[in-house]
This record gives structure tokens, sequence and C-alpha cells, in this order.
């Protein structure tokens, strides 16, 4: 597996050389998947093989974990999962509970952290409309693409992207203008306009890095000590949505102190939903607000990062430079800042400027298609499992660069991070939706799965409790600056 050092720049050595681990290795693989991981982040894994267990197949906990109530055609038996989603979702929290002995992480369901959203704003299956139902899977001349169409504005790019025309039914609209067009093209216009839409990729036949360095700097001056000996890591949370929320929650969940920050005019657009949701990821969290069209704003968050330990942000990179922040130069000034970056593609350029949410990273990734036997139509698998898959996998680079004390620049991408976990050479026998043997059935008008003697329903996706309420925009805005003697 590629450690995902850049090596033509010839970035220093990774940063768990120094940590050995013994892992027991059941027969789920999980073990296995943590100690990939952890391995190409620089540990020494001791594999301990275990005896070989009795398990049910796959599918069963597909079943009680909610994602096969999100998968498949609505009215038609669900589909379970690609093997590979539970397998990599359970080892890389496995990877981050490693590091974090101890802590509240160890209370955590790893295939939970997947469906919480659709728990929660009541989501279920709907086949080539994604759960949340702001994307499609739609046919091209040549190709299936998908289209996200989450935001208000994308509506009022549809004529810049397909021509003039009455768009009283979007999807219509798209539908019919896109029919005798190809996906190529098609796609290229949409990027150009600014809208999140992919070709639906086929399955991975190669393995991708979960992780780029793009940049490093100089090694704090406590770096030899243990993480236990230092003080709380201070994360500064300039994300929004899932993804880097996610990561700063588990963060948080690790021990660190986590200050969200948010633009006054554009705060985090997870606040708009449901309650339930954002108190989830953002409870505990201290919460700072800038208006970030202003100098004043800027300096400000300038002045924050240059007391962070870890920067956790989910915008374009260009987006940061509007505003006069560099990632690269804080990186190469600051000893011991571990930047995450958080972007659909990636960080380089053309990607860098292409929008993506969750459903069509996914799509992109091959996802969909892994779902689906080959030559049926894709069908989307969760809901925006991208989101909270990078997320889980963000945390773990986090803690583990912050724990090396080297200054790193990460570039983890919702697509790269998805297509690592369809891919696992150990396992590409399994990457189509291989579950284990069994089938889905109906009884008394529910769906449930069986094995020889054994069945078991297919439940609906459940969440965990929010542990507390979020602060209000901008509430420790004044007292944050004031600890850290700012001037705005």
């Amino acid at each position: 597996m590629s450690n995902s050092v850049d090596e033509k720049n010839q970035l220093p050595e990774l940063p768990l050389q120094s940590l050995a681990v013994t892992l027991a290795d059941g027969s789920d693989g999980v073990s296995r998947t943590a100690s990939d991981l952890l391995s190409s982040l620089g540990a020494r894994i001791d594999l301990k093989t275990s005896p070989p267990e009795t398990e049910l197949p796959g599918m069963f906990e597909a079943a009680s974990s909610g994602l096969m109530h999100l998968t498949g055609m609505p009215e038609q038996a669900p589909l379970p999962p690609p093997a590979a989603i539970a397998r990599q979702t359970k080892g890389a929290l496995l990877a981050l509970q490693t590091l974090c002995p101890g802590s509240p992480l160890e209370s955590l369901n790893a295939m939970g952290l997947l469906v919480e959203r659709a728990a929660i704003f009541g989501l279920t299956r709907a086949g080539q409309e994604s759960p949340g139902g702001s994307c499609r899977l739609l046919k091209t001349a040549d190709q299936w693409i998908a289209l996200n169409l989450a935001r208000e504005e994308d509506l009022d790019l549809l004529p810049a992207w397909l021509g003039e025309g009455p768009v009283e039914d979007p999807w219509k609209f798209v539908e019919e203008r896109i029919a005798k067009s190809s996906a190529e093209e098609t796609i290229a216009r949409a990027r150009l306009c600014g809208l999140p839409a992919c070709v639906a990729a086929a399955p991975p036949e190669q393995a991708t890095p979960w992780f780029a360095r793009q940049a490093s700097g100089p090694k704090r001056e406590d770096e030899e000590q243990s993480s236990s000996e230092k003080p709380t890591s201070l994360v500064l949370d300039l994300s929004s949505l899932w993804a880097g929320p996610l990561c700063t929650h588990l963060l948080s969940l690790s021990g660190a102190r986590v200050i969200k920050v948010e633009s006054q005019h554009r705060p985090d657009g997870a606040r708009r939903g449901p309650a339930e949701f954002y108190n989830l990821l953002n409870a505990g969290k201290e919460s700072v607000a800038l208006d970030l069209r202003t100098p004043a704003g800027c300096a400000g968050l300038r002045g924050l990062i240059q007391h962070a330990d870890i920067v956790v942000e989910s915008a374009r990179p260009r987006a940061l430079r509007q505003l006069g922040i560099q990632a690269e130069q804080f990186v190469q000034e600051q000893p011991g800042l571990t930047w995450v970056s958080i972007t659909g593609y990636g960080r380089a350029e053309p990607m860098g400027n292409w929008v993506a949410f969750g459903d069509d990273a996914g799509v992109a990734a091959g996802l969909s298609s892994a779902t689906v036997p080959d030559g049926d139509p894709p069908v989307f698998c969760g809901d925006a499992i991208a989101d909270p898959l990078t997320g889980l996998h963000a945390a773990l680079a986090a803690m583990a660069f912050h724990r090396g004390g080297q200054s790193s620049l990460l570039d983890l991408s919702l697509k790269n991070v998805t297509r690592h976990t369809l891919f696992q050479e150990n396992f590409a026998a399994e990457q189509r939706g291989d579950m284990g043997d069994g089938e889905v059935l109906k009884n008394r008008g529910r769906w449930e799965v069986h094995w020889r003697s054994q069945s078991a329903p297919v439940l609906p996706p459940r969440a965990r409790k929010p542990l507390g309420v979020a602060r209000g925009l901008g509430a420790d805005t004044e007292d944050v600056f004031e600890e850290f003697k700012i001037s705005c």
C-alpha cells in the first residue's frame, strides 16, 4: 500500500514510525484494514492471528446498521453495500481508537457513523435518486452521470450549462438536454459552470492512496514527548456540513479542544437543517464568527491559525487564498502545525476547483457501480457516505501527524478516500457487493436477510444522541480573542 509520501519533494518520515502496535487478526479482516492504515502512517504492526470464527455473512451487519435500508431501488429488495465499506469503516475507527486508548471513541459504532444523518432526517432508499433527494443518476448518450443540485444557486446555473429554456421541472430539463450528449462533454461543461457533477465510474482496478502530504515544515520542540504529556491540542474547525465537522467531532472525543470558526455571513449550512444533526457533530465546540469580507476579519482568522495545533477545512483551495490564507505558508512557518484539507477531488488543479458533495463524489469513486451486479444500472449506496468515510479517515490522519510533530499539509478527498475503500489488495474479489451467501426476502411486510437457518430484519438507521446543544453562532468570539490576545 502506498504511504502517500511525495517522494519528488523528499518529504520527511511518516508520523508513526516510533509506534509499535499489536493487533489481533480476526476473520472479518477489520484488524488487517486497521493495520494497513496505521502502516501507511509509518507504524510497525504485529498482527496476531486468532482462531477463525463462524460468522454470519456481512449482509447481516449491513441490515442491522441501517446502511442496507438506504441502498437499492424503492419498493424493491434493499441491496447490501460493497463488503469493503463495512471493513474499511470499522478498520479506520479501530486505527483511531488504537491511537487514543481509553477515550470515548471506544464507545462508537463504526457503521453507525455512516447513517446518522439519514436517521435524523428520516431518509430511505430511492434508487437512482439519493436518499437526501438532491442528487440523481442520469443517462447521457453513452454513460450514466450524477448531478447534485444541493444549493439554491445550482438551479440558476442550469441554463448556462445546457442552454436557455423553461426550467419549471429542473430534472426533466436536464434529462432532455443531456440525452443525446456524451458524458465527457456534459460533465466538462457542468464543471465550468461550478456544478457538482461526475461520470458514474466503474469500481477501481488499482489501489488509490487515501491521503497525500503536499507540504511540510519544522517540527515542534516537544516532538520527543508522548502525546499524553502535552497540553490539550487546539483544533481549529473551518469546515462545514459533514466530513470536516465529523473529523473535528472525533478529535474532540479524543480529548482535543475544538474552536469552530464560521463566516458571519455564510455560516455552516448544517445550521439550517435539523438541530439534532448539527448538535451531534458540533456540541462541545466553541464558536467564533468573523466577518471575512473585511481585512480585520481575515486578520483575526490568521491570528487564530497561529495558535492552532490542527486546522481542518473543507474549502476549495482558492477560497482561502482569496482571503489571504495560504495553507502552505502556515505549514512551512509554524512548527508542528497539522493542516487537514478536505476537498471533493483533491487540491491539485484542475480538480481543486471542482465542486463535490458526498453523494456525487461516491459515484465518481465507483461506489454506485460497485453496489450492483455487472451490467445493471447504478444506484446510490447509502446517504452521502463519502462524507463520513472521509471525516473518519481525516481524524485518523490529523491525530497521527499531530502526534508525529512534523508540520504537514494533508490532502484528503471524498473521491480518493472512497476509491481507496473500494479497492483493497487483500480483498479485491469482494469489491463488488459480495457480502457472502444469503438472500433478502419479504416477510409479513418487512424485508429480512436469510442465511441457512438464520434471519434478521433490515432495520432503518439510528443515530446517537448529541452530547449537548451546540453553541450559538459567535457565542465565544470575544472570549477566545481575549484569551489569545488577538485584536479584531
